[in-house]
């Protein structure tokens, strides 16, 4: 198994690596607890909280994040929580990634509270997500954001709910999308059903661990949903231009390959960036390696320069 000499002093401080399955609602709570123990530096970005009307007559909580004091219609960018569709949220406020796209791309950043699995499967997440992107152009006015310049985003779960939204904007007639930005993206329900680049060590997210989560947000027999997973689409012609992230020793290394190749062939302009030797997540533990700024400063620089009209 090679790992990236940069991240091998990191991989060997980790522990085996806990089931954040085997206690869902621990692991949200231990989650939310370490988020509020670290809070986010907010500085120079305010936020606002709104409650989004479902069909159902329930209620989708957002949070929108924005430079403080910058005139004029920002860009938006909806961005989706990763988690394995079931846990993942940070509490109000705290949205980290959220809060350094605002600095990083120069934007309004729309923080999208989808509802999580086992409790709400499939197509909860999904409906969740393009609902959002729904309301977002439609309050286009009201927020202070350009309808014309709007993007989705996500990492893991959330980098498959972003690419499932492009496609279902497409089918629907629903908002345009000027870019979609996928890091290392759960798209495909098969992942981790053979062999994947990490299982021989218990200190990393393998094959099973992907299963997982596939398993609590979409149960077998229940495939019909279009959405469910947008690597089953058979059709990816005219989806917005995408950045994709892929990390070498990842269990959802090859289907994301796979999902850059079939957008290039579809028409779709694709920047894809390997990280070599790097885990699902690895950013989480190396912020200030190199491999992390790199990956960063790759998806967020597409994103800043679809939605600026900058090169990228």
């Amino acid at each position: 198994m090679y790992v990236h000499p940069e991240l091998a002093p990191v991989l060997e401080q980790l522990p085996p690596l806990a089931d954040p399955y085997a206690d869902i609602e621990g692991t949200r709570a231990g989650l939310h607890a370490l988020a509020r123990h670290f809070p986010a530096d907010r500085g120079g970005v305010v936020s606002e909280r709104f409650a989004v009307p479902r069909p159902d007559g329930s209620a989708l909580a957002v949070e929108v994040y924005r430079p403080a004091g910058v005139p004029g219609a920002l860009p938006v960018v909806l961005q989706f929580h990763g988690g394995g569709y079931t846990f993942g949220q940070a509490p109000p406020g705290e949205d980290r990634t959220a809060i350094e796209l605002v600095r990083e791309v120069r934007a309004a950043v729309v923080s999208v509270e989808y509802r999580l699995a086992p409790e709400h499967r499939c197509p909860a997440a999904a409906e969740d997500c393009y609902l959002a992107v729904e309301w977002a152009a439609g309050q286009a006015a009201a927020l202070g954001v350009d309808s014309a310049r709007l993007a989705v985003s996500g990492h893991s779960a959330g980098g498959g709910l972003a690419a499932a939204v492009t496609l279902m904007a497409r089918d629907r007639g629903g908002p345009a999308l000027v870019h979609q930005a996928l890091v290392v993206p759960d798209l495909d329900d098969s992942a981790g059903t053979g062999p994947t680049p990490a299982d021989a060590d218990p200190r990393l997210p393998d094959g099973p661990f992907v299963r997982q989560g596939w398993r609590h947000y979409l149960p077998e027999g229940s495939g019909a949903y279009p959405y469910a997973a947008a690597a089953r689409a058979d059709d990816l012609r005219g989806l917005p231009a995408a950045s994709i992230i892929v990390c070498g020793l990842d269990p959802l290394r090859d289907t994301g390959l796979a999902y850059a190749r079939r957008l290039t062939d579809a028409g779709v302009p694709v920047a894809l960036h390997y990280v070599p030797g790097a885990w699902h997540g690895f950013e989480m533990f190396a912020p200030e390696s190199r491999l992390a700024r790199d990956a960063t400063a790759h998806w967020t620089g597409r994103l800043r320069a679809a939605l600026h009209g900058e090169r990228g």
